[in-house]
């Protein structure tokens, strides 16, 4: 005999099922993903309407420093061609910063360093729960994408990198108001010295208005785009494809 309590039981057990099938026949669907992804670009560009694009993170002093600043994630690239630049202090690497400009840039590690500097001390909040507070020295992004004479038709920057995760080389994307920001530095010292391999040597992107995985390190390349559909899923970073972060710049 079938009580009524077990049967009621049953019977949400069973409509529990369907509903968590149903969700799951939904989450595999491309047509309900893409009604999703608007949600969020929507979500997105309202939140960045909201908000001060152009306000500056906030400083410290150098009493504030952290006594050792960590480092997220891979620690040293596994590459052979990173691997012979590190052997050689990067005397033959280069930055090459290209597409949608007038004037490809190649720049030496001993290039970046004559230029202009900016110094900075900022709190970096990482998204794997730790914080910590260094000095970076760099070259304003802005300046160097005015030397390359971005295009009109540029709309996000591309950083591609040396180190890898799985076989897939790390890229990252911000746009253009994260660009001529004037906290924005591609940064090759940390703490008036020159940049650690853990940290991101030779050069490491910060971005201090974003969390830490908009602070691609290993840069190799800042190529400039319409779009970011050529790249992964189409996310804007290697992160964002992996795990489909909640946040991520809409195309």
């Amino acid at each position: 005999m079938i009580s009524r309590r077990n049967l009621i039981a049953g019977l949400g057990a069973g409509t529990g099922s369907l509903l968590l099938s149903g969700c799951d026949r939904l989450g595999e669907s491309p047509r309900f993903q893409s009604v999703l992804d608007l949600g969020e670009k929507l979500t997105y560009r309202v939140q960045r309407g909201l908000t001060d694009r152009t306000a500056l993170a906030a400083e410290f002093s150098a009493a504030d420093l952290s006594p050792v600043f960590r480092s997220n994630g891979n620690t040293m690239p596994r590459s052979l061609p990173y691997r012979q630049h590190l052997a050689s202090n990067f005397r033959d690497w280069r930055l090459v910063i290209d597409g949608l400009v007038g004037n490809p840039l190649s720049l030496s590690l001993a290039d970046l360093r004559r230029l202009p500097t900016r110094t900075q001390i900022t709190r970096h909040d990482c998204v794997e729960g730790w914080s910590a507070i260094g000095k970076w020295h760099g070259v304003p992004l802005g300046m160097l994408l005015k030397q390359a004479q971005l295009s009109s038709q540029a709309r996000y920057l591309v950083f591609h990198c040396a180190d890898d995760f799985s076989g897939t080389n790390y890229y990252e994307s911000i746009d253009l108001v994260d660009g001529f920001h004037a906290q924005t530095i591609l940064a090759w010292g940390l703490n008036d010295q020159p940049l650690p391999v853990a940290n991101g040597a030779p050069l490491r992107l910060r971005v201090e208005r974003q969390l830490g995985y908009k602070h691609a390190k290993y840069v190799m390349r800042v190529e400039a785009v319409n779009s970011l559909r050529d790249f992964g899923q189409g996310r804007g970073g290697y992160w964002e494809d992996q795990i489909n972060y909640e946040w991520y710049a809409g195309i």
